[in-house]
């Protein structure tokens, strides 16, 4: 059985160095490109003849659509609106990235921490910029709840600070491991699929077949999650909760 870890190994595709920086175009990068051209196919083919009746493709991009559109009204309400394209191109790219990782010999771009934690980050960025321009030095007043006792407002703003600053970490590290575990635990089982055959018969291969059924399922849920977190960081932000 070849090693599990194998599959999230980065490639340099093209070689690159700019001084010295490795600029190398990888598997990684590949892999995003294709994810992005494949979310750009979707919606031009979708949205380049709209019908009161929408076609199977136009029904699948609008089924995204008010998915975002229901979450952000959930969590900011209509002046979530404003927010829609950065939560809705968010939410697709972690889908489809997802989602590739699952087709035969493809790379998962969220399996690397590199790319997921480089996407946590910059969300929470954007999100510090939406609070200080929403709130104003007013946003401090986070990280000290209302009614503590001064003799423990340090302890509190520690705390409380602490937990912020760990949001890039935890959206990143908890997307990363759930896809690194779902295709750890399908290679190993992979592996053993001829060996159980010669054994058991055909059983091995629908119980294969569940468990990528439900590696696309959680595909799904953690990008699903991922979007939800960042709802409730930008209502945080946006509500001062």
């Amino acid at each position: 059985m070849s090693n599990p870890l194998e599959q999230f190994k980065i490639k340099k595709l093209i070689p690159l160095d700019l001084g010295a920086v490795d600029i190398s175009f990888t598997n990684a990068a590949l892999f995003m490109l294709i994810a992005v051209a494949l979310v750009l196919i979707l919606f031009i083919v979708a949205l380049r003849n709209p019908a009161v009746i929408p076609s199977r493709i136009q029904n699948v991009g609008e089924i995204f659509f008010e998915f975002i559109s229901d979450l952000l009204k959930e969590f900011l309400g209509e002046e979530g609106r404003k927010y829609f394209p950065f939560i809705f191109s968010t939410f697709i790219f972690v889908l489809f990235c997802n989602l590739l990782g699952m087709l035969p010999y493809a790379f998962t771009v969220t399996s690397q921490i590199v790319v997921t934690f480089g996407l946590g980050i910059s969300i929470f960025i954007i999100i510090n910029i939406i609070a200080f321009v929403r709130n104003g030095f007013s946003f401090f007043s986070f990280f000290l709840p209302s009614g503590v006792p001064m003799i423990m407002a340090p302890m509190m703003i520690f705390i409380e600070l602490f937990s912020y600053l760990a949001r890039p970490v935890s959206l990143s590290v908890r997307l990363t491991a759930n896809m690194i575990a779902g295709h750890v635990l399908l290679k190993v089982l992979a592996g053993f699929v001829i060996m159980m055959g010669l054994t058991s018969g055909w059983l091995p291969i629908p119980v294969v077949s569940i468990l990528i059924g439900f590696e696309i399922f959680v595909a799904v849920l953690q990008a699903y999650i991922f979007t939800i977190l960042i709802c409730v960081y930008l209502s945080d932000a946006v509500h001062m909760h």
